[in-house]
């Protein structure tokens, strides 16, 4: 494990982000970067990559958004239609098939819970709907202490040949919140690959997925200063990776004690986690990176760190609370003159 101070690296920053907004390569009349955005799963989706012409590029971008439309209404949390809402609201009553897709998510859902010793857990939905970050509102004590007891991945029963799931106890929810995002980032680059397109960046919010590079070289991605939406802290040189963010400064507001309460919130209190500002996760497939990203700020640096250094492929940098910068062995920090 490797840490330095935050200001240390982010001198490199304003050289290295210009790169992002550099033109494509010079090609035909046609073929050229195209990119497309869109709205789905509650946060902005940005899609951009190297076609040969517009027509394709136009058919890319209409179909690969779609895809995130489709896992909202799969697995939102929000829409009483979803799958998932019909989960929650049928599972304690015995076992509920699901779908392929839904039922990957879960698995890889429990996969992370069971790596992470439940620092990871979907079922934090039974406390996390009592929290309206809009309107500034968290659960009171009382309301913590009831819904805590349904808070416990191991509620939640997975049948791999049935293809079913189902809840040990009445009121458990689930919320994919932090793992859908990444599931749909991974099927928005398969569509790409089966369309033909080698050269892409996609990202939804936090997670994020590079196909191919930038056409002879890196993709420059930012790790963003958790208190500045105008500076970096970083920024990685990376190519046919994900990388997935998450942070206190997604879904948050600041209480009457002047404590930020965020949307980041500990299996074992129900609150805020407390300790790390952001947590960025590399490896080869979002739905991973994207559910060790919360893992790993639930259980803070020293133990977060831990965990990354046995997976193979897998590399972290956690900003913590004084402005600290922790990495993995597999990310070597700039040296200082």
């Amino acid at each position: 494990m490797s840490n330095t101070g935050f200001g240390e690296w982010l001198w490199r920053a304003p050289v290295l982000v210009t790169c992002l907004w550099l033109a494509g390569f010079a090609g035909t009349a046609s073929a050229d970067w195209y990119r497309f955005s869109d709205t789905a799963m509650t946060t902005p989706v940005e899609l951009e990559f190297w076609a040969e012409d517009k027509a394709l590029a136009d058919r890319v971008g209409q179909e690969v958004l779609a895809v995130f439309h489709q896992v909202d209404e799969q697995m939102s949390r929000y829409r009483e239609d979803s799958e998932v809402s019909r989960l929650n609201r049928n599972a304690a009553n015995g076992p509920v098939t699901v779908s392929d897709g839904l039922f990957q998510v879960l698995d890889k859902a429990r996969e992370v819970s069971i790596l992470s010793d439940g620092a990871f857990d979907i079922t934090f939905g039974s406390v996390g709907y009592l929290y309206d970050f809009r309107a500034g509102k968290k659960p009171t004590e009382e309301e913590l202490r009831s819904g805590l007891p349904r808070v416990n991945f191991r509620d939640v029963i997975l049948d791999r040949d049935a293809q079913t799931v189902e809840f040990r106890q009445t009121g458990i929810r689930v919320d994919l919140g932090g793992i859908a995002k990444g599931y749909a980032v991974d099927l928005g680059i398969e569509r790409l690959v089966s369309l033909g397109i080698r050269h892409a960046r996609l990202s939804a919010g936090g997670d994020m997925r590079l196909l191919g590079d930038k056409r002879g070289r890196p993709w420059y991605v930012g790790i963003r200063d958790p208190r500045s939406e105008r500076r970096n802290a970083v920024v990685l040189p990376l190519e046919d990776v994900a990388v997935s963010t998450s942070g206190d400064y997604e879904r948050f507001f600041v209480d009457e004690a002047g404590e930020r309460v965020h949307h980041i919130l500990s299996p074992e209190t129900g609150k805020s986690v407390q300790g790390v500002q952001s947590v960025t996760i590399i490896g080869e497939d979002a739905l991973t990176t994207d559910g060790l990203s919360t893992a790993v700020f639930v259980l803070g640096p020293a133990k977060g760190l831990e965990m990354i250094e046995r997976l193979p492929g897998i590399d972290v940098v956690v900003i913590d609370d004084q402005r600290m910068m922790h990495v993995s062995e597999g990310l070597v920090p700039p040296q200082t003159d």
